[in-house]
């Protein structure tokens, strides 16, 4: 075999009877300056399962997770290769093909938590891709490590739509004998897919940021400012034109930015994002109270450039609050929290340990208000919904309100608003407002709005594969 030939005079360092392809010869000389040794070189296992799925969650690359599978699964069964994903630095955080094929992955160390750059294993598909940053296919005997030489794979890498940078790989890895000259150009097709549908999200994102904050700019009047996402991209300004696209952000960003000749800005942490305005000397905006509680298990709270850990009663008095701006007294807040069993003095002793918590002036006494402006994202979705503007309230939808709580006061308002979001997008005739609340946990758990989705979908619509699986597990 040719490859085989090549590969034995370049490590022996002889003259080679056909040359490398130049990708591979670079990337066999990046792996020996790496010190990988050709013939002991295997995967290191750097993450348990317990590292692994905390990356998973938190990596950009969940959300495409189901393209993926359903653009790439069928055709590595059907060969009896594997489709892997990778993280920036090569750990697999995924793999899926049937066991038998799974089973030769453990035994070559294709199996979640290893690490597959080519500072561990040498030239692969998966870290070559993330090296070249480019779509690439090793075959057989261009792997440096020997025991790999009876594999083949396909890898294009997938980068972040908001700031370009490389976020992973998707890789197609098999047996030689089956492995088709197309492969590659489906993976490539499928990592573009992916970006595609993270650019989709960040777009939605982006907009849902516009609608819920855009008060916070107009409210600027005369004075110069915009809405930024946690990134520093510019989303909106007034006056249009004023900033760049992209503001650099501080290492801590909050308190004051330089926008050299423009003067001294400061950076006011939203939900999302951050409102920037220019500094006038003398001028204090009212504080900014921040309650991203929709799917909240851990509620935490925004409170000027501050972000507060809250207790789960503390995040009920805080609701309660706001959906009660013109105040609410003791006793109906114990109702509130306890229904007929609560207690006035309870409460004031919550309030005070709240007050401490934020600051003394933000909540009012007699009765209990909050002296703040208030970006809560239920108060948001109600206004939507109020406004009729389906698809914004099902982008702000992102959760119940508050999962874990069970006071009174709260969990009706988590029902009344999770039926009402359900049965606006269920009959509101928006097909993009119906997908979007099909991305909650609980849209994802919906059969209803499954079946209603596959209905209304054009037929060359490709997210109705995604549709079409995750009602068959439905089932």
């Amino acid at each position: 075999m040719v490859l085989a030939r090549t590969y034995d005079a370049v490590m022996s360092g002889e003259r080679a009877p056909v040359a490398p392809r130049s990708i591979v010869s670079e990337s066999w000389a990046r792996s020996l300056d790496a010190r990988v040794d050709p013939d002991r070189g295997a995967a290191t296992h750097d993450l348990d399962r317990a590292d692994v799925e905390d990356m998973r969650s938190a990596n950009p690359l969940s959300p495409a997770m189901a393209l993926l599978r359903e653009t790439l699964l069928g055709i590595a069964d059907e060969a009896r290769h594997m489709m892997i994903v990778t993280d920036e630095h090569g750990h697999i955080l995924w793999r899926d093909d049937s066991r038998d094929v799974l089973r030769q992955g453990d035994r070559a160390g294709l199996v979640e938590g290893t690490r597959w750059s080519e500072e561990t294993v040498g030239t692969n598909a998966m870290g070559t891709a993330l090296a070249a940053d480019s779509a690439v296919t090793i075959h057989s005997a261009e792997h440096l490590a020997r025991a790999f030489h009876c594999w083949t794979c396909a890898a294009a890498p997938i980068h972040d739509p908001e700031d370009g940078r490389l976020i992973g790989v998707v890789d197609v890895t098999g047996p030689i004998a089956s492995f088709h000259p197309a492969t590659l150009a489906l993976v490539v097709a499928a990592a573009r897919l992916a970006e595609n549908h993270l650019a989709t999200l960040v777009a939605a994102r982006d907009e849902r940021m516009r609608a819920r904050n855009l008060g916070h700019l107009t409210r600027l009047r005369d004075e110069p400012g915009a809405l930024l996402t946690p990134q520093g991209r510019v989303l909106a300004a007034h006056p249009a034109g004023w900033l760049p696209d992209r503001v650099d952000l501080p290492d801590l960003p909050g308190g004051s930015l330089s926008l050299g000749e423009q003067g001294e800005a400061v950076l006011e942490p939203l939900t999302e994002g951050w409102l920037l305005r220019l500094r006038r000397p003398g001028h204090r905006m009212p504080p900014t109270l921040g309650l991203p509680f929709l799917g909240a298990d851990r509620p935490g709270a925004l409170f000027g450039d501050r972000r507060v850990r809250l207790t789960q009663r503390h995040a009920e008095l805080l609701t309660l609050l706001a959906l009660h701006p013109a105040g609410r007294s003791a006793d109906q807040l114990a109702a509130d929290l306890h229904g007929d069993t609560g207690k006035a003095v309870t409460v004031r002793a919550e309030m005070h340990r709240l007050r401490v918590a934020l600051d003394a002036g933000v909540v009012r006494t007699q009765p209990y208000r909050l002296q703040a402006r208030v970006d809560a994202d239920f108060l948001h979705v109600r206004d939507a919904l109020a406004a009729g503007e389906l698809r914004r309230a099902a982008e702000l939808y992102r959760g119940p309100l508050l999962p874990s709580s069970e006071a009174p006061g709260v969990r009706d308002e988590r029902e009344q608003l999770a039926a009402a979001v359900r049965q606006a997008v269920l009959t509101g005739g928006d097909v993009e407002a119906l997908w979007t609340f099909s991305t909650t946990p609980e849209g994802t758990a919906d059969s209803e709005a499954a079946q209603q989705l596959l209905a209304d979908l054009p037929s060359s619509d490709p997210r109705r594969a995604v549709v079409r699986a995750r009602l068959n597990m439905l089932r």
